[in-house]
Protein backbone atom coordinates (compact mmCIF):
# COMPACT_ATOMS: atom_id res chain seq x y z
CA UNK A 1 0.00 0.00 0.00
CA UNK A 2 1.41 3.40 -1.02
CA UNK A 3 1.70 5.92 1.82
CA UNK A 4 -0.39 8.87 0.63
CA UNK A 5 1.62 11.27 2.78
CA UNK A 6 4.71 10.43 0.75
CA UNK A 7 2.79 11.02 -2.46
CA UNK A 8 1.99 14.52 -1.18
CA UNK A 9 5.71 15.17 -0.70
CA UNK A 10 6.36 14.06 -4.28
CA UNK A 11 3.60 16.37 -5.53
CA UNK A 12 5.14 19.25 -3.56
CA UNK A 13 8.60 18.62 -5.03
CA UNK A 14 7.07 18.72 -8.51
CA UNK A 15 5.11 21.91 -7.75
CA UNK A 16 7.88 23.88 -6.03
CA UNK A 17 10.78 22.57 -8.06
CA UNK A 18 13.16 21.63 -5.24
CA UNK A 19 13.10 19.40 -2.18
CA UNK A 20 14.06 22.36 0.01
CA UNK A 21 11.14 24.50 -1.19
CA UNK A 22 8.72 21.58 -0.92
CA UNK A 23 9.92 20.82 2.61
CA UNK A 24 9.45 24.46 3.64
CA UNK A 25 5.91 24.54 2.26
CA UNK A 26 5.03 21.32 4.10
CA UNK A 27 6.77 22.38 7.33
CA UNK A 28 9.30 19.54 7.05
CA UNK A 29 13.05 19.65 7.29
CA UNK A 30 14.79 19.10 3.97
CA UNK A 31 16.24 15.83 5.24
CA UNK A 32 12.80 14.61 6.34
CA UNK A 33 11.31 15.39 2.92
CA UNK A 34 14.21 13.63 1.20
CA UNK A 35 13.69 10.60 3.42
CA UNK A 36 10.00 10.47 2.46
CA UNK A 37 10.90 10.49 -1.25
CA UNK A 38 13.58 7.82 -0.81
CA UNK A 39 11.22 5.60 1.17
CA UNK A 40 8.49 5.97 -1.46
CA UNK A 41 10.97 4.98 -4.15
CA UNK A 42 12.03 1.90 -2.16
CA UNK A 43 8.40 0.85 -1.62
CA UNK A 44 7.76 0.99 -5.37
CA UNK A 45 11.26 -0.15 -6.40
CA UNK A 46 11.70 2.82 -8.74
CA UNK A 47 13.93 5.90 -8.88
CA UNK A 48 11.86 9.04 -8.39
CA UNK A 49 14.43 11.85 -8.63
CA UNK A 50 17.54 12.36 -10.72
CA UNK A 51 20.22 15.10 -10.71
CA UNK A 52 19.59 18.06 -12.99
CA UNK A 53 22.40 20.58 -12.71
CA UNK A 54 22.39 21.74 -9.12
CA UNK A 55 18.78 20.68 -8.69
CA UNK A 56 16.79 17.48 -9.14
CA UNK A 57 13.97 16.55 -11.47
CA UNK A 58 11.34 13.84 -11.53
CA UNK A 59 12.16 10.73 -13.52
CA UNK A 60 9.72 9.48 -16.18
CA UNK A 61 8.51 6.87 -13.67
CA UNK A 62 7.90 9.60 -11.10
CA UNK A 63 5.96 11.63 -13.67
CA UNK A 64 3.68 8.66 -14.30
CA UNK A 65 3.22 8.21 -10.56
CA UNK A 66 2.50 11.92 -10.23
CA UNK A 67 -0.45 11.69 -12.63
CA UNK A 68 -2.00 9.09 -10.34
CA UNK A 69 -1.20 11.18 -7.26
CA UNK A 70 -2.98 14.22 -8.77
CA UNK A 71 -6.01 12.05 -9.56
CA UNK A 72 -6.07 10.67 -6.01
CA UNK A 73 -5.91 14.19 -4.55
CA UNK A 74 -8.81 15.29 -6.76
CA UNK A 75 -10.87 12.29 -5.65
CA UNK A 76 -10.26 13.12 -1.98
CA UNK A 77 -11.39 16.66 -2.71
CA UNK A 78 -14.55 15.33 -4.35
CA UNK A 79 -15.20 12.95 -1.46
CA UNK A 80 -15.20 15.84 1.00
CA UNK A 81 -17.53 17.81 -1.25
CA UNK A 82 -19.95 14.89 -1.55
CA UNK A 83 -20.22 14.81 2.24
CA UNK A 84 -20.74 18.56 2.47
CA UNK A 85 -23.48 18.63 -0.17
CA UNK A 86 -25.68 16.62 2.16
CA UNK A 87 -26.03 19.77 4.29
CA UNK A 88 -28.83 22.23 3.68
CA UNK A 89 -26.66 25.29 3.07
CA UNK A 90 -23.00 26.41 2.90
CA UNK A 91 -21.40 26.40 6.33
CA UNK A 92 -18.01 26.30 7.98
CA UNK A 93 -14.87 28.18 6.98
CA UNK A 94 -14.27 29.21 3.37
CA UNK A 95 -10.82 30.59 2.54
CA UNK A 96 -10.39 32.92 -0.44
CA UNK A 97 -7.49 34.83 -1.94
CA UNK A 98 -6.92 37.11 -4.88
CA UNK A 99 -4.63 39.67 -6.41
CA UNK A 100 -5.19 43.16 -4.90
CA UNK A 101 -7.59 44.39 -7.59
CA UNK A 102 -9.67 41.22 -7.34
CA UNK A 103 -9.93 41.47 -3.55
CA UNK A 104 -11.08 45.09 -3.68
CA UNK A 105 -13.43 45.05 -6.66
CA UNK A 106 -14.67 41.45 -6.88
CA UNK A 107 -14.22 39.35 -3.74
CA UNK A 108 -15.24 42.00 -1.19
CA UNK A 109 -18.58 42.88 -2.87
CA UNK A 110 -19.25 39.20 -3.63
CA UNK A 111 -18.69 37.99 -0.07
CA UNK A 112 -20.63 40.77 1.69
CA UNK A 113 -24.15 39.47 0.79
CA UNK A 114 -23.20 35.90 1.69
CA UNK A 115 -22.75 36.86 5.36
CA UNK A 116 -26.46 37.61 5.63
CA UNK A 117 -27.59 34.78 3.36
CA UNK A 118 -25.58 32.01 5.07
CA UNK A 119 -25.07 32.84 8.77
CA UNK A 120 -23.24 29.55 9.41
CA UNK A 121 -20.64 30.35 6.74
CA UNK A 122 -17.42 32.07 7.81
CA UNK A 123 -15.25 33.57 5.07
CA UNK A 124 -11.56 34.48 5.28
CA UNK A 125 -10.06 36.62 2.49
CA UNK A 126 -6.39 37.30 1.95
CA UNK A 127 -4.57 39.38 -0.61
CA UNK A 128 -1.98 37.37 -2.53
CA UNK A 129 0.48 37.81 -5.34
CA UNK A 130 -0.16 35.91 -8.56
CA UNK A 131 2.05 32.82 -8.09
CA UNK A 132 1.41 32.76 -4.35
CA UNK A 133 -2.27 32.21 -5.13
CA UNK A 134 -1.54 28.93 -6.90
CA UNK A 135 0.80 27.88 -4.09
CA UNK A 136 -1.94 28.53 -1.52
CA UNK A 137 -4.40 26.47 -3.56
CA UNK A 138 -1.93 23.63 -3.96
CA UNK A 139 -1.14 23.61 -0.23
CA UNK A 140 -4.84 23.54 0.67
CA UNK A 141 -4.50 26.89 2.44
CA UNK A 142 -7.30 28.46 0.35
CA UNK A 143 -10.32 27.04 -1.46
CA UNK A 144 -10.76 29.63 -4.21
CA UNK A 145 -8.46 32.20 -5.80
CA UNK A 146 -9.18 35.03 -8.22
CA UNK A 147 -6.04 35.50 -10.27
CA UNK A 148 -4.84 36.85 -13.57
CA UNK A 149 -4.33 34.74 -16.67
CA UNK A 150 -0.61 34.90 -17.51
CA UNK A 151 1.88 32.81 -19.47
CA UNK A 152 3.39 31.70 -16.16
CA UNK A 153 0.18 30.09 -14.91
CA UNK A 154 -0.19 26.32 -14.80
CA UNK A 155 -1.49 25.14 -18.17
CA UNK A 156 -5.22 24.91 -18.78
CA UNK A 157 -4.98 21.13 -18.72
CA UNK A 158 -3.01 20.95 -15.46
CA UNK A 159 -4.78 18.21 -13.45
CA UNK A 160 -4.17 19.98 -10.13
CA UNK A 161 -6.24 23.08 -10.83
CA UNK A 162 -9.54 24.16 -12.35
CA UNK A 163 -9.18 27.60 -13.99
CA UNK A 164 -12.23 29.36 -15.44
CA UNK A 165 -12.60 32.82 -17.02
CA UNK A 166 -14.39 35.39 -14.84
CA UNK A 167 -14.02 38.80 -16.47
CA UNK A 168 -12.02 40.68 -19.11
CA UNK A 169 -10.55 43.78 -17.48
CA UNK A 170 -10.16 46.42 -20.21
CA UNK A 171 -7.40 49.06 -20.09
CA UNK A 172 -7.97 52.80 -20.50
CA UNK A 173 -5.66 55.74 -21.04
CA UNK A 174 -5.50 57.93 -17.91
CA UNK A 175 -4.86 61.65 -18.42
CA UNK A 176 -5.12 64.88 -16.46
CA UNK A 177 -8.63 66.33 -16.60
CA UNK A 178 -7.31 69.39 -18.49
CA UNK A 179 -5.45 67.30 -21.04
CA UNK A 180 -6.70 67.83 -24.64
CA UNK A 181 -7.75 64.16 -24.87
CA UNK A 182 -9.74 64.24 -21.60
CA UNK A 183 -12.98 65.39 -23.19
CA UNK A 184 -13.05 62.85 -25.98
CA UNK A 185 -15.20 59.72 -26.06
CA UNK A 186 -12.25 57.59 -27.16
CA UNK A 187 -8.74 57.93 -28.55
CA UNK A 188 -6.38 55.81 -30.58
CA UNK A 189 -3.36 54.80 -28.52
CA UNK A 190 -0.94 56.09 -31.17
CA UNK A 191 -2.21 59.62 -30.45
CA UNK A 192 -0.39 59.41 -27.11
CA UNK A 193 2.91 58.36 -28.69
CA UNK A 194 4.54 61.71 -27.94
CA UNK A 195 3.45 61.84 -24.30
CA UNK A 196 5.55 61.22 -21.22
CA UNK A 197 4.33 57.99 -19.64
CA UNK A 198 3.77 56.67 -16.14
CA UNK A 199 3.72 52.86 -16.11
CA UNK A 200 3.48 50.14 -13.48
CA UNK A 201 6.78 48.84 -12.13
CA UNK A 202 8.58 45.93 -13.75
CA UNK A 203 7.14 43.57 -11.09
CA UNK A 204 3.56 44.23 -12.28
CA UNK A 205 2.17 42.19 -15.18
CA UNK A 206 0.18 45.24 -16.29
CA UNK A 207 3.42 46.88 -17.43
CA UNK A 208 3.75 44.27 -20.16
CA UNK A 209 0.19 44.91 -21.34
CA UNK A 210 1.04 48.59 -21.72
CA UNK A 211 4.30 47.99 -23.56
CA UNK A 212 2.72 45.40 -25.85
CA UNK A 213 -0.21 47.70 -26.67
CA UNK A 214 2.10 50.61 -27.45
CA UNK A 215 4.29 48.34 -29.57
CA UNK A 216 1.25 47.14 -31.51
CA UNK A 217 0.31 50.80 -32.06
CA UNK A 218 3.74 51.41 -33.57
CA UNK A 219 5.69 53.21 -30.86
CA UNK A 220 7.78 52.72 -27.74
CA UNK A 221 6.51 54.85 -24.84
CA UNK A 222 8.79 57.39 -23.19
CA UNK A 223 8.51 56.08 -19.63
CA UNK A 224 9.55 58.81 -17.19
CA UNK A 225 7.94 57.47 -14.00
CA UNK A 226 7.19 54.03 -12.56
CA UNK A 227 4.60 53.28 -9.88
CA UNK A 228 4.00 50.27 -7.68
CA UNK A 229 0.35 51.11 -6.96
CA UNK A 230 -2.49 52.55 -9.01
CA UNK A 231 -2.95 55.25 -6.37
CA UNK A 232 0.61 56.46 -6.97
CA UNK A 233 0.13 56.43 -10.74
CA UNK A 234 -3.09 58.44 -10.38
CA UNK A 235 -1.40 61.11 -8.26
CA UNK A 236 1.46 61.42 -10.74
CA UNK A 237 -1.05 61.95 -13.56
CA UNK A 238 -3.04 64.38 -11.41
CA UNK A 239 0.08 66.50 -10.97
CA UNK A 240 0.65 66.72 -14.72
CA UNK A 241 3.68 64.45 -14.80
CA UNK A 242 2.51 62.27 -17.68
CA UNK A 243 -0.24 59.94 -18.88
CA UNK A 244 -0.99 56.50 -17.51
CA UNK A 245 -2.51 53.19 -18.47
CA UNK A 246 -4.86 51.37 -16.08
CA UNK A 247 -7.39 48.51 -16.13
CA UNK A 248 -10.98 49.48 -15.34
CA UNK A 249 -11.07 47.40 -12.15
CA UNK A 250 -8.17 49.40 -10.75
CA UNK A 251 -9.47 51.89 -8.19
CA UNK A 252 -8.38 55.46 -8.94
CA UNK A 253 -9.19 58.16 -6.32
CA UNK A 254 -12.30 59.97 -7.62
CA UNK A 255 -11.33 63.33 -6.13
CA UNK A 256 -8.24 63.67 -8.32
CA UNK A 257 -8.31 65.75 -11.54
CA UNK A 258 -7.83 62.74 -13.80
CA UNK A 259 -9.93 61.20 -16.56
CA UNK A 260 -10.09 57.70 -17.97
CA UNK A 261 -10.30 57.78 -21.75
CA UNK A 262 -11.41 54.57 -23.56
CA UNK A 263 -9.06 53.31 -26.26
CA UNK A 264 -10.49 52.89 -29.74
CA UNK A 265 -9.66 50.10 -32.13
CA UNK A 266 -9.56 47.14 -29.78
CA UNK A 267 -8.39 48.12 -26.32
CA UNK A 268 -6.10 45.61 -24.60
CA UNK A 269 -7.46 43.69 -21.63
CA UNK A 270 -6.32 41.23 -19.01
CA UNK A 271 -8.36 38.15 -18.16
CA UNK A 272 -9.15 37.36 -14.53
CA UNK A 273 -9.84 33.76 -13.55
CA UNK A 274 -11.50 31.86 -10.75
CA UNK A 275 -9.18 29.04 -9.70
CA UNK A 276 -9.82 26.04 -7.47
CA UNK A 277 -8.18 22.72 -6.89
CA UNK A 278 -9.39 20.01 -9.27
CA UNK A 279 -12.81 18.90 -8.07
CA UNK A 280 -13.18 21.87 -5.72
CA UNK A 281 -15.62 23.94 -7.77
CA UNK A 282 -18.61 21.89 -6.57
CA UNK A 283 -17.97 22.66 -2.90
CA UNK A 284 -21.27 24.25 -1.71
CA UNK A 285 -19.59 27.34 -0.23
CA UNK A 286 -17.32 27.76 -3.26
CA UNK A 287 -20.32 27.46 -5.57
CA UNK A 288 -22.12 30.15 -3.58
CA UNK A 289 -19.18 32.55 -3.90
CA UNK A 290 -18.80 31.77 -7.60
CA UNK A 291 -22.45 32.69 -8.17
CA UNK A 292 -21.97 36.03 -6.41
CA UNK A 293 -18.73 36.69 -8.30
CA UNK A 294 -20.56 36.14 -11.59
CA UNK A 295 -23.15 38.72 -10.52
CA UNK A 296 -20.50 41.25 -9.49
CA UNK A 297 -18.51 40.69 -12.70
CA UNK A 298 -21.62 41.17 -14.82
Amino acid sequence: MIDLRRLRVLRAVSHYGTITAAAKAMHFTTSAASQQIRQLGRELDITLLEPHGRKVRLTPAAQRLLSHADAIEARWEQAEIDLRTAREEPAGLLRLCGIPTAVAMLLAPAVAPLRAKYPRLAVHIQEAEQQTGFDLLFDGAVDLAVLESTVDNPTAGDPRFDQQALIDDVFDLVVHSEHPMAGRGSVRLVEAAGEEWILPSVACTCRQYALSACGAAGFTPNVVHNALEWNAMAHLVANGLGVGFAPRLAYLPPHLPITRVPLAGGAPSRKLLTCTRAGGRDHPAVAAVLAELATVAA
